[in-house]
C-alpha cells in the first residue's frame, strides 16, 4: 500500500502561463520579503539575566516596558577594532602634548635653580669687610642678558674651627639673633666685632671620638672603667640590652623605621654560638648609640649638678661615641651596595648626630640618606612582587627621610635635598591591618587610630608646612619688582602686604589641626583647646602608657615651634613697626601685628606645655629635639620683647622667658651646652628685667625664683586684658623707651655670646672632625 504526498505549488517562483486563471488574493496581497533582525553586540543585564532578545536602543524597549533601569548606554565600551585603533591613537597624541607641558616645566624649574645658583656664586665673592647680614646681588647669566630676582639674605658666620663661612638661611635661629645684634649695634651707634665671644665651649677640644679631653696634672689619668661614656669599653650584653628597651618606647614610635620582631630576632642570631661577644652589625650599633644617648641623659636629669659645663668627652650628647664610629667603619663598606639595612642605619645616624649638635655633618649624612633611598627606589611606588610588610616599610622609610630633611632645611634655612615632583610614593598607612604587619604590638588608641597614625599625622603636618613655607620665602622676590635697594623691613607697605600672604597660607596649618584625631591631642583644663594658644593647663591622660603621652606631646610641640618659625620673620626692628596688641583677630590690627603676637603666642604656648611636663612628668626628660625647640621659643621670646617692649603682650613674654629658664636648667642636667644656654637666657631675662618692668612699678607676674620655689603655672595674658605698668618702645628714641645705654651694651654682648650659643645647638663646636684621632678597631 502506496502513500501518496501531494507535490508542493510552484506558483510563487514560476510564472502562471494564464493569468486569467489566477487566484484574487495572490493578485492582491504579493508576499512581504523576511525582515532581517537587528544586530545587538552586548544585550543589557537584566535581558542577558532573563535570556530574552535585547536592541539597539537606550533605554531598550523590554527596560521600557517593565519600567527598570537599563545597563547597556554603550558610552564607556570599543564596540570595533576601528575605534580601538582610533582611540589609541588619541591617548598617544594625548600622551605627547602632556609630556611637552611636563618639559616645558622642568625647563622653567631648572632656569629658575640656576639662576639662584648664580645668585649664590656672587655672594660667596663679596668682600669679607662686609656687613654679616648678607644681601643678594644681582647676578647675570654668562652672555650678560639674563634677568636677575632678589631673594632674601642670609647670615654667613665662622662655625667651629673652619676658616670659612658657614651659610645659613633667613629662617634660622642664627638669622634671628643677628638681627637681635644689629638693632641693639644701631642703638648704640656701634659695629658688630667680627670676633664673638665665646662662652665656655672651647676650653676641651676633642681630637677625635677615641680620644678623652686632657686634664690636669693634679686630677689623676683616667676615668673609670665602668663610666660607658668615657671609658674605651664597650658594653656588656646585660648593658645591651638594658639600653635597647628605651628604643621602643620612645624612637620607635616617634620614628619608624624599624620592625620589632625582625630587629629582635636579628639582634638575637648575632649571639648565636657566643655568649661575651656578639657578631658586628652597624644597625645594632647605632640603636644602641641612640639609646645611650637618651638613656643617660634621662639618668642625669635628677642629678643635681652636671660633672662639667663644658662639652667634652663626659656629654651625655656625645654617649654612644665608639657605637657610632663603629657602625659608620661598617657602613664605609656599604656605600657601593647599598640596602634597606645600610638607610635605616643612616637615618638613625642623622639622629643620633642631632643630638650631639653636630648640625652639619648631619646635614652631609641626610644627603647621603636621601641619595640612597632614591638609589634603592624608595622614591617611587612599592613593587608589587614584595609583600605588604616589606611595601608599608618602604613608605615609612621613605616619608622618614623627607620628614627629617624638611625639618633641618627649614631649621638651618638651606635648600631642599628632596622635592614632592619626584616621588610617587603614597603616605603609609595606619588602620589595624598595618598595624598588625608592623611587628609590635601597641594597643590600639580608636576604631581607626592605631600607633601608626602618629607618624601618619606628623607627616601631613610637615608636608603641609613645607607648602606654607615655600610658598612664603618664593613670594619674596615679587615684592621689589627688580628693586635691589631695599629689604623687605624698609617699606611698611611691603611688610605688610607679605604677612598678609602668609596668613592666608596659615589656613592650610589650622586645617590639618581640624583634621588631627582626639586621640592623638593632649586634652585640657578649664575647656580648654588642644593646639591652641590659650595656655590652659593640660589634662595629662594619667594611665595612658608612655609612647602615647609622647606621642601627644611630640606632636603639639612640633606644630607651635614650625608656626613660631613662619611667624618670626614679622617681628620687626625697624622704627617703623607697630607696637602690637594682644588681639590680632581685631578688625584694627595690621597684618604685621597679628604675625608678631601669633609668633609670640605660639612661643608662649610651647614654653608653657614645656614647663608642666618637665616639671610633673619625665615624658620628655633627656629628649635633645624638645631642648632645642625651648632654645629657639626662648630667643624668639627675647626679640619679640626688644622689638615691642610696650606691648600689651611683652609682659606675658616676659614672664614666659622665665618658665623658658626653669626648662633648660632642668635639661642642663642631661646636656652640657643646656647649661651655657641657660646661663645666657638667664642674663639676657635680668636685662630685660630693666626694660620692661620699671623697679619703681610692682609687677602683676611672680619673679623667676618665687616661680621656680612654688612651681606655679606661668601667668599668660588674655586676649584684650589691658597691661598697666609696660614701658618702652623699639620705634622711641632710647632716652624714652626704658633702653638705657649699660642695658643695650649687656644685652648686645649677651646677644653676640648668643649667636656662638646658637651654633653651638645647631653646631657642635669642638668637633675638629672625629676620624683623624680614630683607633682601628676589630670588628
Amino acid at each position: 500500500m502506496f502513500t501518496t504526498f501531494p507535490i508542493p505549488s510552484t506558483s510563487s517562483s514560476r510564472p502562471n502561463p494564464n493569468p486569467s486563471s489566477a487566484s484574487p488574493t495572490a493578485t492582491t496581497q504579493p508576499p512581504r520579503p523576511r525582515q532581517k533582525r537587528s544586530q545587538v553586540t552586548r544585550a543589557c543585564d537584566w535581558c542577558r539575566t532573563h535570556r530574552i532578545k535585547c536592541d539597539t536602543n537606550y533605554p531598550c524597549l523590554n527596560c521600557q516596558a517593565r519600567g527598570g533601569q537599563c545597563s547597556n548606554d554603550r558610552t564607556s565600551g570599543i564596540r570595533t577594532l576601528p575605534h580601538a585603533f582610533r582611540e589609541i591613537e588619541r591617548l598617544r597624541q594625548r600622551h605627547k602634548e602632556l609630556q611637552e607641558e611636563l618639559e616645558e616645566e622642568r625647563n622653567r624649574n631648572r632656569n629658575h635653580t640656576a639662576s639662584l645658583v648664580v645668585s649664590s656664586g656672587s655672594q660667596l665673592l663679596a668682600p669679607s669687610g662686609t656687613s654679616g647680614l648678607s644681601q643678594s646681588t644681582p647676578s647675570s647669566l654668562a652672555d650678560g642678558e639674563g634677568s636677575s630676582q632678589k631673594y632674601w639674605e642670609g647670615i654667613y658666620i665662622h662655625t667651629a674651627k673652619s676658616p670659612t663661612k658657614t651659610w645659613y638661611g633667613p629662617s634660622s635661629l642664627l638669622y634671628f639673633i643677628s638681627r637681635l645684634t644689629v638693632f641693639l649695634a644701631s642703638k648704640l651707634q656701634q659695629y658688630r666685632p667680627e670676633c664673638w665671644t665665646q662662652p665656655n665651649l672651647d676650653t676641651k677640644t676633642l681630637g677625635g671620638p677615641s680620644d678623652l679631653p686632657d686634664k690636669p696634672a693634679d686630677e689623676g689619668d683616667g676615668t673609670p672603667s665602668d663610666d660607658p661614656i668615657e671609658a674605651k669599653e664597650y658594653l656588656t650584653p646585660t648593658q645591651e640590652e638594658y639600653f635597647l628597651d628605651f628604643y621602643w618606647q620612645s624612637y620607635h614610635t616617634s620614628l619608624v623605621v624599624l620592625n620589632e620582631d625582625d630587629f629582635k630576632q636579628y639582634y638575637k642570631s648575632l649571639w648565636a654560638g657566643s655568649r661575651r661577644n656578639r657578631k658586628p652589625s652597624a644597625l645594632v650599633d647605632i640603636v644602641i648609640a641612640l639609646c645611650m644617648q637618651y638613656g643617660i641623659a634621662r639618668a642625669r636629669s635628677n642629678s643635681t649638678s652636671l660633672k662639667a659645663a663644658d662639652i667634652d668627652a663626659g656629654d651625655a650628647a656625645l654617649a654612644g661615641r665608639w657605637y657610632y664610629c663603629r657602625c659608620q667603619t661598617i657602613l664605609a663598606y656599604e656605600l657601593e651596595c647599598p640596602t634597606i639595612t645600610t638607610l635605616q642605619c643612616n637615618i638613625l645616624s642623622v639622629i643620633w648626630l642631632c643630638c650631639a649638635s653636630l648640625q652639619n655633618i648631619a646635614d652631609n649624612t641626610l644627603a647621603l640618606t636621601a641619595r640612597t633611598a632614591q638609589r634603592l627606589g624608595l622614591h617611587l611606588s612599592p613593587p608589587q612582587d614584595v609583600s605588604p610588610c616589606e611595601r608599608e616599610l618602604r613608605k615609612r622609610l621613605w616619608w622618614s627621610i623627607y620628614v627629617l630633611e624638611t625639618k633641618i632645611s627649614m631649621r638651618l634655612g638651606r635648600p631642599f635635598l628632596l622635592h614632592p615632583s619626584h616621588t610617587s610614593c603614597g603616605l603609609p598607612g595606619d588602620d589595624h591591618e598595618v598595624a598588625a604587619l608592623s611587628g609590635s604590638n601597641f594597643a590600639p588608641l580608636g576604631d581607626h587610630i592605631t600607633w601608626l597614625s602618629w607618624n601618619l599625622y606628623n607627616t601631613k603636618l610637615v608636608l603641609v608646612a613645607r607648602n606654607v613655607y615655600t610658598a612664603f620665602y618664593d613670594k619674596y622676590p615679587d615684592l621689589f619688582n627688580g628693586d635691589d635697594s631695599q629689604t623687605i623691613y624698609d617699606t611698611t607697605k611691603a611688610l605688610e602686604t607679605y604677612a598678609d600672604f602668609l596668613i592666608t597660607h596659615m589656613k592650610d596649618l589650622e586645617g590639618w589641626v581640624k583634621d588631627v584625631p582626639n586621640a592623638l591631642k593632649t586634652q585640657r583644663q578649664n575647656r580648654g583647646i588642644p593646639f591652641s594658644t590659650d595656655c590652659s593647663p593640660l589634662e595629662i591622660e594619667q594611665f595612658a602608657p608612655l609612647w602615647v603621652q609622647h606621642q601627644r606631646i611630640l606632636l603639639e610641640l612640633l606644630y607651635h615651634n614650625i608656626c613660631t618659625n613662619l611667624y618670626r620673620p614679622f617681628i620687626s626692628f625697624k622704627s617703623t613697626s607697630p607696637s602690637p596688641s594682644p588681639a590680632p583677630s581685631s578688625s584694627s590690627t595690621s597684618p604685621v601685628e597679628y604675625c608678631a603676637c601669633s609668633c609670640a603666642s605660639h612661643a608662649m604656648a610651647a614654653t608653657h606645655i614645656m614647663h608642666q611636663v618637665l616639671s610633673t612628668t619625665d615624658i620628655l626628660t633627656g629628649w635633645h629635639e624638645a631642648f632645642q625647640w625651648q632654645w629657639n621659643c626662648a630667643m624668639t621670646l627675647v626679640g619679640f620683647v626688644l622689638a615691642y617692649p610696650n606691648g600689651e603682650l611683652a609682659q606675658a613674654a616676659h614672664a614666659s622667658i622665665g618658665a623658658s629658664l626653669e626648662v633648660l636648667e632642668t635639661y642642663s642636667h642631661s646636656f652640657a651646652v643646656a647649661a651655657s644656654v641657660a646661663s645666657l637666657v638667664r642674663g639676657l631675662g635680668e636685662t630685660l628685667d630693666q626694660i620692661v618692668v620699671p623697679p619703681q612699678t610692682e609687677s602683676k607676674v611672680p619673679s623667676r625664683d618665687e616661680t621656680r620655689r612654688n612651681r606655679i603655672p606661668v601667668p599668660i595674658v588674655p586676649q584684650g586684658e589691658k597691661i598697666v605698668g609696660v614701658v618702652g618702645s623699639a620705634d622711641d628714641d632710647v632716652g624714652s623707651t626704658g633702653f638705657d645705654g649699660e642695658s643695650i651694651a649687656n644685652m648686645r654682648d649677651i646677644l653676640e655670646a648668643s649667636m656662638e650659643m646658637a651654633f653651638a645647638v645647631d653646631g657642635y663646636n669642638s668637633s675638629n672632625m672625629w676620624w683623624p684621632g680614630m683607633e682601628p678597631t676589630e670588628l
